[in-house]
């Protein structure tokens, strides 16, 4: 009885692990579905930022316009590596935690298998032990019921043998994809978030570069050009001097060549695989409502 009851601790102790196992992988894939989710609707949310980011372009001025339409493209770049990172998650971290509760099934039923064993060996020993105290002078009903105990005892045995090799392998299988899991999370971590930092990096660079200056003299000169500051004497010429048109003309081609920039076909912008950022109109845009044909401001009462 003592061997059974040795063999009956092992047993709850396997039974342990493999219940352990159960509960904590089971928990570390909802966790991990969870992060991916999550990740999931951060990509989404960012990728509505870009998509405002482009309609708030599209009403500022040139200097301005450029600088968002680059940040916007750097943010969606971004975007592209972490729908990867999601992906990538999802395959080979979220699935095979998914799929290791089949693992358990398996274990589990040999450990079942092993307690149908073990019941029946302790049947045939309660069985010896009631023959003992009612006919202990019947040896050959006592024979017979030792000779089934020894063949329980060795079936129990055998199958003691087999569950040990079976939750050894299902420990050691535990183990090694334990760490493949979690390596493989870090790495994709690391991968999205190296790629993340360089396209950040470069944002930054474009936001560093945007001249505030310039963008403030081409809202001022906008603004004279609607609001219309002019002298309120009748004027004997209407037309402007020499010395003006000559100003008008350069201020005049600084913004053609901006309203020109924004269209260069040599510098054309990247589609990062989920965005076009030319499908939300930014190709072919005027600098800004005061640059007239032929590269000329035109200003209100006036004609060249």
């Amino acid at each position: 009885m003592n061997i059974v009851f040795s063999r009956d601790s092992q047993v709850r102790g396997m039974d342990n692990t493999v219940a352990n196992t159960e509960k904590y992988f089971g928990q570390f894939c909802s966790l991990l579905a969870a992060y991916t989710r999550k990740t999931a609707r951060l990509r989404d949310k960012a990728d509505q930022l870009v998509k405002q980011l482009i309609d708030f372009a599209n009403s500022e001025n040139p200097e301005l316009r450029a600088t968002m339409r680059g940040f916007a493209e750097d943010l969606a770049k971004v975007q592209d590596y972490r729908q990867a990172q999601v992906e990538r998650l999802e395959t080979k971290v979220v699935n095979p935690l998914k799929l290791y509760g089949a693992q358990i099934k398996q274990t589990r039923a040999e450990i079942k298998k092993f307690k149908r064993v073990q019941n029946r060996e302790i049947k045939q020993l309660e069985k010896l032990e009631k023959l003992r105290q009612k006919s202990p002078w019947d040896r050959q009903m006592i024979g017979q019921a030792e000779t089934r105990v020894q063949r329980a005892a060795m079936d129990s045995s055998r199958t003691t043998l087999q569950l040990e090799e079976t939750v050894d392998a299902f420990q050691r299988q535990k183990l090694k994809d334990l760490q493949t899991f979690f390596s493989n999370f870090v790495t994709i971590e690391m991968v999205f978030h190296a790629k993340a930092l360089e396209v950040y990096s470069s944002a930054f660079q474009t936001l560093e570069k945007y001249d505030l200056e310039r963008d403030l003299q081409d809202f001022r000169a906008k603004m004279q050009g609607v609001y219309g500051h002019y002298n309120t004497q009748p004027l004997a010429n209407t037309n402007p001097s020499p010395s003006v048109l000559q100003s008008l003309a350069s201020q005049g081609t600084l913004q053609v060549q901006l309203c020109r920039a924004n269209e260069d076909p040599e510098h054309p912008h990247a589609n990062h695989g989920r965005f076009s950022l030319h499908d939300w109109g930014l190709r072919g845009q005027s600098a800004h409502c005061v640059c007239g044909q032929g590269g000329y401001l035109m200003l209100p009462g006036h004609s060249l």
